[in-house]
């Protein structure tokens, strides 16, 4: 009875994943997606636990309470700024667990043909995911360094190391006997990991979460058809396959190939050569600000990392809230790559109750700039640069939000510092643009402060 039970919840968790990966793609379903995902994992859970092969829960039940000891604070406490390197954790941890299972499977059984073809695959992508996540995990938490580690013949070293691990991979489909060569397997795959992101800069973390990604549901792919588990295979592919395409998005929104990416070594701080002291800006303080807003008639707000640096998102929600009561149109413009992994922003938004139809995409706020009274950038910096514009800039062909088609311009920052390319941004210098110096959060709180005095003075 039991047998006859799970493959029916299998195939009802298959369709669940299928439609969580369908609503995550629209904020306004997002939610509804999460549920869904959920629902379908638990009954992936029960399901695999009705499968005669397990015979005993005692470790099963340990490995979930240890589990839940450790993903439950991490869950309740990590903070929404800090949603990347979760995100990353989480892939190192999943891409660990499918090679350690490879692994226990080699020694059990050390099988031959298919299976063997495999295991190796599925251990080649769980454990250079996994180095290559904590490694990620590293640059977004800042205890590495973000700008990319290079030395002379890097991308052939990396290429040699690849390829070893894949003829010793293929040594042990032929002979799986031969297990004195798996752990050099192993150590070369972790190695390989490593000297995957290193060189690759903090510009470039949104499509390396995105790839990532996709390495890791490859790999559980891969475990289902050694495990023969449907499920597995089903949804490793759905996680693949929809982590390769966000990737290509990210790259398409960068204007970058995959080639670039891995080995260009983008996001290394480069010579300006503009000197930012030799070139006038015009700063303007939170009073002024507020009389701008209050007289504007359509404004945008662009976040980048340095709203979730300074966890803007609520006072911002505060802002748009007066300013739409003192009949403003107010829209929040999202680049595809703000911030430090897809989506981040309007994680970050919808955490403060941001209504969603107020977050535009790229592609459709563009148009709307030459018709906006007031582009108000706060912390986003490369992803609104005139510069990418320029044949000769590191960043030419990047596609950019047009702030600097609106009638004004204000930047809210901490100085003048570049982004991620190492690149003055010539919006900052034009003569309709406004730096207002200092914290984010701070400063529209200020702001807000300020129209809320003029609201009750009127």
């Amino acid at each position: 009875m039991m047998q006859s039970i799970f493959p029916v919840l299998y195939l009802f968790a298959a369709a669940s994943f299928i439609l969580a990966i369908k609503w995550m793609s629209s904020p306004t379903t997002a939610r509804r997606g999460v549920i869904i995902g959920e629902i379908g994992m638990l009954l992936a859970v029960v399901g695999t636990l009705l499968r005669a092969e397990v015979v005993s829960y005692q470790w099963i039940l340990i490995a979930f309470f240890i589990g839940s000891a450790i993903g439950v604070p991490i869950a309740y406490y990590m903070p929404m700024t800090a949603v990347p390197q979760r995100t990353a954790f989480s892939h190192a941890c999943g891409a660990l667990a499918a090679a350690l299972i490879g692994a226990a499977e080699y020694y059990r059984q050390m099988p031959h043909g298919v299976v063997m073809i495999a295991l190796i695959v599925e251990m080649l992508l769980g454990f250079l995911t996994f180095t290559a996540s904590m490694m990620a995990f590293g640059k977004l938490q800042e205890t590495l360094p973000q700008r990319p580690i290079t030395f002379r013949g890097q991308n052939v070293v990396n290429l040699g190391i690849l390829i070893l691990a894949i003829a010793i991979g293929i040594a042990l489909i032929i002979s799986p006997e031969r297990t004195w060569l798996f752990p050099i397997f192993a150590v070369l795959s972790l190695a390989f990991g490593v000297l995957l992101i290193i060189p690759i800069g903090g510009a470039d973390m949104p499509t390396v979460i995105a790839l990532l990604n996709s390495y890791a549901g490859l790999s559980a792919s891969a475990m289902g058809f050694a495990f023969d588990n449907k499920l597995l295979i089903v949804a490793g592919a759905l996680d693949g396959s929809s982590g390769f395409i966000l990737a290509v998005i990210m790259c398409r929104a960068m204007n970058r190939s995959f080639s670039n990416v891995m080995f260009g070594a983008f996001g290394t701080i480069q010579t300006s050569t503009k000197q930012t002291t030799e070139r006038p800006i015009r700063s303007a303080t939170a009073e002024e600000a507020a009389e701008i807003l209050d007289s504007a008639r359509k404004v945008v707000i662009i976040p980048g990392y340095g709203m979730a640096v300074a966890q803007a998102q609520h006072k911002l929600r505060e802002l748009h809230d007066i300013l739409t009561k003192r009949g403003i149109e107010v829209s929040f413009a999202i680049h595809p790559v703000a911030g430090r992994m897809p989506g981040h922003m309007n994680v970050l938004l919808a955490e403060a109750d941001v209504p969603y139809d107020r977050l535009i995409e790229m592609d459709d706020i563009n148009p709307e700039f030459a018709r906006t009274d007031v582009a108000l950038i706060i912390g986003a910096n490369d992803v609104v640069n005139p510069a990418a514009r320029e044949k000769d800039s590191p960043i030419a062909g990047m596609p950019i939000l047009n702030a600097f088609e609106a009638q004004t311009v204000m930047v809210i920052k901490r100085g003048m510092s570049p982004g991620f390319a190492g690149i003055d941004n010539d919006l900052y210098y034009m003569d309709k643009t406004l730096m207002l110096f200092g914290d984010a959060k701070t400063f529209v709180s200020s702001i807000v402060k300020e129209l809320n005095a003029v609201a009750a003075a009127s």
